[in-house]
Protein backbone atom coordinates (compact mmCIF):
# COMPACT_ATOMS: atom_id res chain seq x y z
CA UNK A 1 0.00 0.00 0.00
CA UNK A 2 1.16 3.59 -0.47
CA UNK A 3 0.08 6.70 0.14
CA UNK A 4 -0.05 10.26 -1.25
CA UNK A 5 -0.73 13.59 0.47
CA UNK A 6 -1.57 16.49 -1.53
CA UNK A 7 -1.10 20.10 -0.19
CA UNK A 8 0.82 23.28 0.08
CA UNK A 9 2.13 26.21 1.41
CA UNK A 10 -0.80 27.29 4.42
CA UNK A 11 -2.05 23.98 4.88
CA UNK A 12 -3.12 23.05 8.54
CA UNK A 13 -0.09 21.49 9.91
CA UNK A 14 -2.21 18.84 12.15
CA UNK A 15 -4.51 17.90 9.20
CA UNK A 16 -1.70 17.08 7.02
CA UNK A 17 1.15 15.91 10.02
CA UNK A 18 -1.49 13.24 11.80
CA UNK A 19 -2.51 11.20 9.22
CA UNK A 20 1.09 11.34 7.87
CA UNK A 21 2.68 10.73 10.91
CA UNK A 22 -0.26 7.66 11.66
CA UNK A 23 0.07 6.09 8.18
CA UNK A 24 4.34 5.74 8.43
CA UNK A 25 3.40 3.95 12.23
CA UNK A 26 2.08 1.23 10.28
CA UNK A 27 4.90 1.26 7.66
CA UNK A 28 3.07 2.34 5.21
CA UNK A 29 4.99 4.33 2.11
CA UNK A 30 3.60 8.25 2.22
CA UNK A 31 4.52 10.53 -0.43
CA UNK A 32 3.94 14.61 -0.34
CA UNK A 33 3.03 16.15 -3.54
CA UNK A 34 2.58 19.69 -3.97
CA UNK A 35 3.20 22.14 -6.67
CA UNK A 36 6.77 21.95 -6.82
CA UNK A 37 9.28 19.84 -5.04
CA UNK A 38 10.49 21.57 -1.88
CA UNK A 39 9.50 22.20 1.38
CA UNK A 40 6.13 23.69 2.24
CA UNK A 41 4.88 25.62 5.26
CA UNK A 42 1.77 25.31 7.08
CA UNK A 43 -0.47 27.56 8.98
CA UNK A 44 1.64 27.11 12.19
CA UNK A 45 4.91 27.37 10.22
CA UNK A 46 5.50 23.65 10.69
CA UNK A 47 7.73 22.53 7.14
CA UNK A 48 7.37 19.64 5.55
CA UNK A 49 9.28 18.63 1.94
CA UNK A 50 7.24 17.64 -1.25
CA UNK A 51 9.27 15.05 -3.21
CA UNK A 52 6.75 15.35 -5.87
CA UNK A 53 5.05 18.07 -8.11
CA UNK A 54 1.45 18.04 -8.77
CA UNK A 55 2.90 17.38 -12.68
CA UNK A 56 4.78 14.01 -11.75
CA UNK A 57 2.14 12.18 -10.32
CA UNK A 58 1.18 9.02 -11.62
CA UNK A 59 -2.03 8.14 -9.77
CA UNK A 60 -1.69 4.28 -10.64
CA UNK A 61 1.56 4.28 -8.10
CA UNK A 62 -0.98 5.00 -5.34
CA UNK A 63 -4.33 3.70 -3.31
CA UNK A 64 -4.84 6.34 -0.93
CA UNK A 65 -5.01 10.23 -1.52
CA UNK A 66 -5.45 12.50 1.28
CA UNK A 67 -6.08 16.15 1.43
CA UNK A 68 -5.79 18.16 4.05
CA UNK A 69 -7.25 21.05 5.00
CA UNK A 70 -6.16 24.84 5.95
CA UNK A 71 -5.40 27.29 2.85
CA UNK A 72 -3.59 25.10 0.68
CA UNK A 73 -7.02 23.77 -0.63
CA UNK A 74 -7.90 26.93 -1.85
CA UNK A 75 -5.00 27.31 -4.43
CA UNK A 76 -5.31 23.51 -5.22
CA UNK A 77 -8.73 23.01 -6.42
CA UNK A 78 -7.57 25.34 -9.47
CA UNK A 79 -4.77 23.06 -10.27
CA UNK A 80 -5.85 20.78 -13.38
CA UNK A 81 -3.61 18.15 -12.07
CA UNK A 82 -4.96 18.01 -8.97
CA UNK A 83 -8.41 17.92 -10.29
CA UNK A 84 -7.47 15.19 -12.85
CA UNK A 85 -6.12 13.14 -9.91
CA UNK A 86 -8.94 13.21 -7.74
CA UNK A 87 -11.29 11.87 -10.85
CA UNK A 88 -8.80 9.05 -11.19
CA UNK A 89 -8.71 7.75 -7.58
CA UNK A 90 -12.90 8.21 -8.08
CA UNK A 91 -13.17 6.18 -11.25
CA UNK A 92 -10.70 3.48 -9.66
CA UNK A 93 -12.47 3.31 -6.52
CA UNK A 94 -9.79 4.14 -4.30
CA UNK A 95 -9.55 5.60 -0.92
CA UNK A 96 -10.08 9.82 -0.87
CA UNK A 97 -9.62 11.30 2.36
CA UNK A 98 -10.31 15.58 2.90
CA UNK A 99 -10.59 17.19 5.90
CA UNK A 100 -11.68 20.74 6.85
CA UNK A 101 -11.20 22.80 3.71
CA UNK A 102 -10.09 19.99 1.83
CA UNK A 103 -12.97 18.91 0.67
CA UNK A 104 -13.54 21.86 -1.85
CA UNK A 105 -10.83 20.09 -4.08
CA UNK A 106 -13.42 17.71 -4.52
CA UNK A 107 -16.20 19.82 -5.29
CA UNK A 108 -13.86 21.50 -7.84
CA UNK A 109 -13.26 17.94 -8.87
CA UNK A 110 -17.29 17.61 -8.99
CA UNK A 111 -16.85 14.26 -7.72
CA UNK A 112 -19.61 14.82 -4.77
CA UNK A 113 -23.06 14.42 -6.86
CA UNK A 114 -25.36 11.99 -4.12
CA UNK A 115 -22.02 11.32 -1.76
CA UNK A 116 -22.09 11.71 2.04
CA UNK A 117 -19.59 14.06 3.24
CA UNK A 118 -18.48 16.57 5.45
CA UNK A 119 -16.44 19.43 5.70
CA UNK A 120 -15.52 22.98 7.58
CA UNK A 121 -19.00 24.96 8.80
CA UNK A 122 -17.90 27.52 6.19
CA UNK A 123 -17.71 25.05 3.47
CA UNK A 124 -20.89 23.48 4.20
CA UNK A 125 -22.99 25.28 1.57
CA UNK A 126 -20.55 24.45 -0.85
CA UNK A 127 -20.45 20.91 -0.65
CA UNK A 128 -24.50 21.23 -0.90
CA UNK A 129 -24.60 23.20 -4.02
CA UNK A 130 -22.00 20.41 -5.63
CA UNK A 131 -24.81 17.86 -4.70
CA UNK A 132 -23.28 16.13 -1.36
CA UNK A 133 -25.22 14.96 1.13
CA UNK A 134 -23.36 17.16 3.79
CA UNK A 135 -23.59 15.74 7.31
CA UNK A 136 -22.14 17.53 10.35
CA UNK A 137 -20.32 15.03 12.35
CA UNK A 138 -17.03 14.15 13.36
CA UNK A 139 -16.12 11.57 10.13
CA UNK A 140 -18.72 10.80 7.30
CA UNK A 141 -17.63 7.47 5.30
CA UNK A 142 -19.27 7.05 2.12
CA UNK A 143 -17.79 3.88 0.13
CA UNK A 144 -14.35 4.97 -0.49
CA UNK A 145 -14.84 8.85 0.53
CA UNK A 146 -13.76 9.70 3.64
CA UNK A 147 -14.21 13.33 5.00
CA UNK A 148 -13.61 14.53 8.48
CA UNK A 149 -14.42 18.98 9.50
CA UNK A 150 -11.88 20.31 11.47
CA UNK A 151 -8.34 18.98 13.44
CA UNK A 152 -10.27 17.92 17.16
CA UNK A 153 -11.70 15.33 14.28
CA UNK A 154 -8.55 13.72 13.26
CA UNK A 155 -8.80 10.78 15.64
CA UNK A 156 -12.09 9.59 13.78
CA UNK A 157 -10.89 10.65 10.30
CA UNK A 158 -7.27 8.52 11.00
CA UNK A 159 -9.18 5.84 12.35
CA UNK A 160 -11.28 5.37 9.63
CA UNK A 161 -8.31 5.58 7.19
CA UNK A 162 -6.31 3.32 8.76
CA UNK A 163 -9.74 0.51 8.38
CA UNK A 164 -9.86 0.91 4.47
CA UNK A 165 -5.90 0.52 4.85
CA UNK A 166 -6.61 -2.76 6.81
CA UNK A 167 -9.39 -3.40 4.57
CA UNK A 168 -7.21 -3.67 1.84
CA UNK A 169 -5.20 -6.20 3.77
CA UNK A 170 -2.04 -3.88 3.76
CA UNK A 171 -1.84 -3.07 7.30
Amino acid sequence: MKALIVSGDLFEDSELLVPWYRLLEENIGVDIASFKIGTITGKHRYAVVAKISLDEIDPSSYDLLILPGGKAPAKLRKNEAVLALVHQFFLDNKTVAAICHGPQILVSAGVLMGRKATCYKSVAEELKRAGADYRDEEVVVDGNLITSRVPADLPAFSREIMKKCRGVGMV
